[in-house]
């Protein structure tokens, strides 16, 4: 009766569960993207305009009380203008979220009574881990550790009130000076993957399957090239609590050192990567055609960029056809070949070795550069 006479008057009969039903599917939708429909939400570069907070102005006052009509000048100053600082937080992922334009907080103006105005509050503007700033071209500041500030512009000068020109000379000085603008930039930032390992190799070579894997990681996997979209990064622990991230790399085609299939996009991650491990299918026809095309590919668009440690990957052993070719491929490569399969785990311990044992010689390395920079 009660849904009957809501229908009479036009009212829409409302129940308990529909905005616990609405969540469900609100999160049932998330899950069910794809990958591609999520790749307007992975931004890897943002230009933005950032201005300091403006100073406050100075107070102009005397101080007049009960038998003190002529206590002299007592204007404070202006509080300064807030900063724009980028904070890194390994919590961001993207540079999605950044604006196109942040201003400062401005300062407080100066009051009576020599009270100063207060400083503007700071903004800060979280980027991911390993984010580029560029003014012109040129880096500025290069964020590679979790909580690392960059003052992005500086707010201006609070201004003067008249007690501040208060001199033998001048005994009631009427002078107060305004805030100074804040400092205004416009800057490039750029993201790139940050990682000990890249995984690289042509569309469809068994990458992302790879990296789900061996570890945390969860990228996309289908049947289809260009899969990935995006640089995904994993984590493979060991036992004694060593941690070794590694990123999957989208797809590499030929021609990528001249932007074709948004190749520069996709080499620029390779660039913060300490060691790569190059993947080529060993089912395909020559598949050491593959590491010469990613050789190539890596060396024109940085030089030395294909002579970092490496090791060759053949994945999809449990082919026949790879069978035939994994011996082909050791005698037509020079690095280390590892045949493994993604798909059934056969072979994955000598990866893990190996793994360990080219992050084992990058931190070596890095611990002789810090000593001989503290010798010198």
């Amino acid at each position: 009766m009660l849904g009957a006479w809501a229908r009479l008057r036009g009212w829409r009969a409302l129940s308990t569960g529909c905005a616990r039903c609405a969540k469900v599917r609100s999160l049932r939708k998330k899950r069910e993207m794809s990958e591609k429909q999520l790749t307007r939400y992975f931004v890897d570069h943002r230009r933005v305009c950032v201005v300091g907070g403006q100073g406050g102005g100075g107070a102009n006052s005397f101080l007049s009380e009960p038998r003190k009509e002529f206590g002299g000048p007592d204007g404070g100053n202006g509080g300064d203008g807030g900063p724009v600082i980028l904070k890194v937080d390994r919590q961001v992922k993207s540079l999605s979220s950044i604006l196109p334009f942040y201003r400062g907080a401005s300062g407080v103006k100066g009051g009576r009574r020599n009270c100063f105005g207060a400083n503007g509050e700071q903004i800060y503007i979280k980027v991911p881990v390993g984010t580029l700033v560029k003014e012109n071209g040129t880096v500025v500041a290069d964020l590679a550790k979790h909580g690392e500030e960059y003052v992005a512009a500086y707010g201006g000068s609070g201004g003067k009130g008249n007690q501040f020109f208060l001199s033998n000379e001048n005994r009631a000085p009427t002078t107060a000076t305004p805030g100074e603008p804040g400092q205004r930039r416009v800057l490039h930032l750029e993201l790139r993957t940050m990682a000990h390992a890249g995984l690289v190799g042509f569309p469809n070579a068994g990458k992302s399957l790879l990296l789900r894997v061996i570890s945390n990681a969860k990228p996309a996997v289908a049947s289809y090239p260009f899969t990935t979209l995006n640089p995904h990064v994993g984590i493979v622990s060991y036992q004694d609590y060593e941690q070794v991230a590694v990123a999957d790399i989208p797809g590499i085609i030929r021609g990528a050192h001249q932007n074709k299939g948004l190749g520069l996009t996709f080499l620029k991650h390779i660039e913060r990567c300490r060691f790569l491990l190059f993947v080529v299918d060993l089912s395909v026809p020559e598949p050491w055609i593959q590491v010469q095309d990613l050789k190539y590919e890596l060396e024109q668009y940085k030089e030395g960029l294909s002579k970092r440690p490496h090791v060759v990957i053949g994945n999809k052993i449990d082919l026949p056809q790879s069978q035939a070719n994994l011996p082909l491929l050791k005698e037509q490569v020079e690095q280390r070949v590892i045949a493994l399969s993604a798909l059934t785990g056969d072979n994955l311990e000598e990866l893990f070795l190996h793994l360990r044992e080219l992050y084992d010689d990058y931190v070596k390395t890095e611990k002789s550069c810090r000593q001989n920079l503290m010798k010198w």
